[in-house]
């Protein structure tokens, strides 16, 4: 019988033990008096024991993995063991033909036709093969070969687009737009720093000195031009197109050069304008042009020919507004009537091409041209749904929604 008070001073580790030895009634404690008196003479360490027993490979049961696991003494593992032994077939030929092909067929079969080689592996042949990553249209090239083809089927003919660089002679002068105007600022147009210009080959000099003249006083066209001076440095320089009338303005120089036959021709491609972007601009999209070159065209040819187009992509409800443009006239805006949107829709501009423009080129003075253009983009943002036009073309385009997409259909024949 000692004190706990004087046990704890001579065997600080006692502290741990004394709940177990009370437990186990190894010890009685008297707690009036603090004294402890001991009850057995030996005690078995039982965590020790089972440690052995694990030691030694001997099971325990639930109760006694619980308790040493709870201690964190051992750590449970599970150890798999396989016994390898020779099979029945041991030491044979096991080579399987694995794929069935005209050699194979030749190499392994007798005369009757009967297969003497080796075995064929079992094959499913109902199953389906993995597709494997594939590319996919974007949905603007999607609208676009559908655009095309309603085109075709109008016996339109496609125009050579794949020029992003003109000079501004094709892309302004020979639409008669005065050198001063604010299209042709930095503001508004991607101008080349290197080449900076380029030189008019020789073939198209009496040309460009006819756009000159006609720029200057009217030339033989019945205007009096813009009055003012006419500058060749400006003419030659460089720029990103601003639009697909520049190669316009060329197919209807070939026509007139080679000897005028009527045409319809048109073009869908890339133009560029240095413009603020946001939810619906960008300083790059593409335009839907085109034009019919004949002779006795009126307004009325121009306004069935849009009306026929849009028709055809499910845009019934067409009317046109007047407006201005530098190089037709008279000029007519379009708008569509959206039933999703309950709403009329800007879709681009029209109108008859000029005598200034289309004079110099040598066309007839009968000849009388009708064009219209619009974006390719806002049709397709409407068709997918889509609100913000940098969802749709840009480096914030999810590739997903692009492999997702389905292809737009139209009533072609309608």
């Amino acid at each position: 019988m000692e004190s706990l008070e004087r046990i704890f001073k001579k065997n600080k580790d006692f502290k741990m033990g004394f709940g177990p030895c009370n437990r186990n009634r190894w010890i009685k404690f008297d707690k009036k008096a603090g004294l402890v008196t001991r009850l057995v003479d030996t005690i078995t360490d039982e965590g020790c024991a089972m440690l052995g027993r694990v030691a030694e490979g001997k099971l325990l049961n639930d109760k006694e993995l619980k308790s040493i696991k709870k201690r964190k003494w051992v750590v449970q593992k599970k150890v798999t063991e396989y016994i390898v032994s020779k099979g029945p077939k041991f030491g044979q030929q096991t080579k399987k033909v694995t794929q069935i092909t005209t050699e194979a067929l030749l190499e392994n079969t007798d005369e009757a036709g009967n297969w003497v080689g080796p075995a064929i592996r079992e094959m499913n042949l109902q199953a389906t093969a993995k597709l494997p990553p594939l590319g996919c249209l974007h949905p603007l090239m999607k609208v676009r070969q559908e655009f095309r083809e309603i085109l075709l089927c109008m016996g339109f003919e496609e125009m050579p687009t794949n020029q992003f660089v003109e000079s501004s002679f094709w892309n302004f002068d020979t639409l008669f737009q005065p050198q001063a105007h604010p299209a042709r600022d930095s503001h508004d147009t991607f101008f080349l720093n290197k080449p900076k210009s380029s030189k008019i080959p020789d073939h198209f000099k009496e040309y460009f000195e006819r756009v000159r003249q006609t720029h200057q006083n009217g030339w033989k066209t019945g205007s009096v031009g813009w009055r003012t001076p006419w500058k060749e440095s400006e003419a030659e320089k460089n720029l990103l197109r601003t639009h697909t009338t520049a190669v316009s303005s060329q197919m209807l120089y070939k026509l007139a050069e080679h000897g005028f036959t009527p045409k319809k021709y048109f073009s869908i491609d890339r133009v560029f304008r240095n413009e603020t972007v946001d939810g619906t601009h960008l300083a790059e999209f593409h335009q839907i042009e085109g034009f019919v070159a004949d002779r006795g065209l009126t307004l009325g040819h121009l306004m069935g020919t849009i009306k026929a187009f849009f028709n055809r992509i499910g845009i019934p409800d067409v009317k046109f507004k007047p407006a201005y443009n530098p190089y037709t006239e008279p000029s007519m805006e379009i708008f569509g009537y959206s039933p999703e949107r309950k709403a009329w829709m800007e879709l681009g501009n029209s109108g008859m091409f000029r005598p200034e423009m289309l004079r110099p080129m040598g066309l007839p003075e009968d000849v009388n041209v009708i064009a219209w253009g619009f974006g390719l983009e806002r049709p397709t943002m409407i068709k997918y749904k889509i609100k913000n036009i940098r969802d749709l073309f840009g480096p914030s385009v999810n590739l997903k929604t692009v492999r997702a997409n389905a292809i737009p259909r139209f009533d072609k024949f309608q």
